[in-house]
């Protein structure tokens, strides 16, 4: 995971099988929001998610320009960009 500080995109998965998206440059802090129930504007059920993807960038605006592209797949496309980095 990268250190604090780093701009980074990333995908979380919900325990529900949804993604949510989106950039940040502290993506620890992000996670444990999302699962002490306190990510309501990311996570309608307030569900625990674990992070399935991120990349980290030089600059905020190159963070926030691949979080972009990456809301606009479709959520197998999202699947297959995991599963890709998984390999």
């Amino acid at each position: 995971m990268p250190s604090k500080g780093e701009n980074c995109t990333y995908i979380l998965e919900c325990s529900d099988g949804t993604f949510y998206t989106g950039w940040t440059n502290d993506l620890e802090k992000r996670v444990r929001t999302h699962n002490a129930g306190r990510g309501g504007k990311y996570t309608r059920a307030r569900l625990p998610v674990r992070l399935v993807y991120f990349e980290t960038f030089a600059d905020k605006r190159e963070a926030q320009s691949r979080e972009w592209h990456i809301k606009q797949l479709t959520h197998a496309q999202k699947q297959n960009l995991i599963n890709d980095e998984r390999k």
